[in-house]
């Protein structure tokens, strides 16, 4: 099993750890503990590099198999034994942008949720980049500039954000905290991780998020469509 740092703490680039298993043919290491995140929930996975014994392998996919995160590297040189202790470094630009834009993605499902009680039927990102599918048929009249407005309404009001974790059958009793469509949690999660932008909007989540909406920078719709009747997707994007 994997213990999760980013789930504490989404600004932990540097962390050390005991490698758990090694598999040499698909090049990647299992550790104890991790601050990498790895792809799931539309949020792509975290680069950067593990060090050991004076050797530093670049990390170029981080995939988790049930309680196991893998972090499959680059390099020719070989891989830490079992046991051994690696540092890892989480690439910090693409992290923080994916930060950003996994937080502009929650105040859109939020500010969309207040204004119109639309639920969410998808959604994927890149750093600085994203779609949402929304559960409209058709889109209001104005839909694209009114929500861009309220969005960066929200992110100059800098909201704080909180992450605290509930057990499952208070997170279960509260209709706010699934935003989805389809509740897409798991039977056997006992515990919700819960991201809170005070005000607006609380989901449960395992992201990586900003401090606080002021982060984000600006929010642009970036494009408007329809996938079929009674599901729009919105394409959005963060400038500095």
């Amino acid at each position: 099993m994997t213990e999760l740092l980013y789930l504490d703490d989404a600004y932990l680039t540097r962390f050390a750890a005991t490698v758990t298993e090694v598999d040499e043919p698909e090049r990647r290491v299992a550790l104890d503990r991790t601050a990498f995140y790895p792809t799931g929930g539309g949020q792509p996975h975290d680069v950067g590099t593990l060090s050991a014994a004076g050797s530093e392998l670049e990390v170029t996919d981080v995939r988790k198999s049930g309680t196991t995160v893998w972090h499959t590297v680059a390099g020719g040189g070989p891989l830490p034994a079992v046991g051994s202790t690696v540092d890892g470094l989480v690439g910090w630009d693409r992290r923080h942008r994916l930060m950003r834009t996994h937080t502009a993605m929650h105040i859109l499902c939020g500010v969309i949720w207040n204004e119109y009680g639309k639920a969410v039927t998808g959604g994927n990102m890149e750093p600085l980049s994203a779609r949402m599918d929304f559960e409209f048929d058709p889109l209001p009249d104005g839909f694209g500039p009114r929500i861009e407005t309220l969005v960066n309404n929200e992110i100059a009001a800098d909201r704080p954000i909180e992450v605290s974790v509930v057990e499952r059958p208070s997170a279960m009793a509260d209709p706010d905290l699934i935003r989805t469509k389809v509740n897409l949690i798991p039977e056997t999660v006992s515990e919700i991780r819960v991201v809170d932008i005070v005000g607006l909007d609380k989901q449960a989540d395992g992201g990586t998020h900003v401090r606080s909406t002021g982060e984000v920078g600006r929010f642009q719709v970036v494009k408007t469509e329809s996938k079929g009747k009674g599901n729009k997707r919105v394409r959005i994007a963060i400038t500095d």
